[in-house]
């Protein structure tokens, strides 16, 4: 899976670099227009993320490039995620309806990036469902809802993103080290208590939509797993 970056920030393009290779994609990193679109027109990509403030050529002319010239055949249906600090509701439809697929106002939650990024790949795969479930737990990344019996769970980004984790394996015990490298940025230097935490508001939000105490599983001196159910 190959990401390309544009984004003039230095800051911002290596923390997505970082956040990217840590979760095996491979990245290029663009710091103006000119240099996105020879990008565009050598290689294949499988997602861009698009600054709209770029020098040289601006997100949005680029955007319409990329969209209306081709590129190469497969750059011209790309996903492409706006990640701006332009926040009007303006700056949001004219970013949409220059041809990206989603938009995103910076500051961000990297959690919540990942999310839309994983659901925007998923439109492109005809196969893919949308929708993780576990028995009566419902996950949808494409709009970050979550219900158990139906009753939506609230969940912040890093519980959605924990949970997501846990039924995305199954009954692979995920311990606490492995968790905090999916979930946490190296910088961050989460402790295991901080995984403790949120997996004990994760079942207090659970508990509270009438789900079983042990619907996740502690599996001592390993980690957590979600309960055996019939036909998961």
């Amino acid at each position: 899976m190959r990401v390309l970056v544009i984004e003039d920030d230095v800051r911002i393009a290596d923390l997505l670099t970082e956040a990217f290779t840590n979760r095996q994609y491979e990245v290029d990193v663009a710091q103006d227009g000119e240099a996105a679109w020879d990008l565009v027109n050598a290689l294949d990509y499988d997602l861009m993320i698009l600054d709209l403030t770029l020098p040289k050529v601006d997100g949005i002319k680029l955007c319409q490039q990329i969209r209306e010239r081709g590129a190469t055949a497969r750059n011209a249906t790309i996903p492409i995620m706006m990640l701006t600090a332009r926040d009007t509701i303006a700056d949001k439809i004219i970013g949409l309806d220059a041809g990206a697929d989603d938009y995103m106002v910076k500051p961000f939650d990297i959690e919540e990036l990942m999310a839309r990024i994983r659901a925007l790949l998923r439109r492109g795969s005809p196969t893919a469902n949308p929708t993780l479930a576990w028995g009566n737990l419902r996950l949808n990344p494409s709009t970050y809802e979550a219900t158990y019996q139906d009753i939506p769970l609230n969940l912040t980004p890093k519980e959605f993103a924990l949970l997501e984790l846990l039924i995305s394996n199954g009954r692979r015990v995920m311990s606490r080290p492995i968790i905090i490298e999916r979930l946490w940025l190296p910088e961050e230097t989460p402790t295991e208590e901080a995984v403790k935490t949120h997996i004990r508001t994760l079942r207090q939000k659970l508990k509270a939509a009438n789900a079983p105490d042990d619907l996740i599983e502690t599996v001592h001196g390993m980690g957590y797993r979600l309960k055996q159910i019939n036909g998961f």
